[in-house]
């Protein structure tokens, strides 16, 4: 049953099965049992537009991501069904303890809600679109950074170089 009571068909128990096994190997760091989760793994980031196609991406994908929060994990509030997908609201949990794009590790641990839309074709999964926002992560990692540091930090994960000289000297 659906928390309203209604009855699941068979193909949203077995899509549900494999999400919650997903989710399962995910916290395990079972990377290959996620894998063979989708015929062609893809993941879609939207707060920073970032796609990993394929098995090899992907997994450097995991490979970063774990090496940034090695006790990553998964506690999920809300599962739900829609026509083509399984649409699941989570907490992520983990602490920062190594680089993240130019982020040196801080220490700090952050809780962040996010949404992830997993898009099926029948039974195949054949995307997971995750949504949540940054600066809520943002923040509780950065946090007990001098400020002075915060910008190249940030500016380091937008792919944006530090500046190099304060902005009144440029303009002069």
């Amino acid at each position: 049953m659906n928390d309203n009571n209604t009855p699941r068909t068979e193909l949203q128990a077995r899509r549900e099965r494999l999400v919650l096994d997903h989710f399962a190997d995910e916290t395990r760091q079972d990377f290959d049992a996620v894998l063979g989760t989708f015929p062609h793994p893809h993941y879609e980031l939207i707060p920073s537009g970032e796609v990993h196609d394929g098995i090899a991406d992907v997994r450097q994908y995991y490979a970063d991501t774990r090496r940034a929060f090695p006790d990553q994990r998964h506690e999920i509030i809300q599962l739900r069904h829609a026509d083509d997908s399984v649409v699941v609201e989570f907490w992520l949990l983990g602490t920062h303890r190594g680089p993240l794009k130019g982020l040196p590790p801080t220490g700090n641990s952050f809780r962040c809600r996010m949404n992830a839309f997993f898009i099926f074709e029948g039974d195949r999964l054949v995307c997971e679109r995750v949504y949540f926002d940054t600066l809520t992560m943002l923040r509780q990692l950065l946090a007990g950074v001098p400020a002075e540091h915060v910008a190249a930090l940030v500016g380091g994960l937008l792919g944006q170089p530090a500046a190099t000289r304060a902005p009144e000297a440029a303009a002069a």
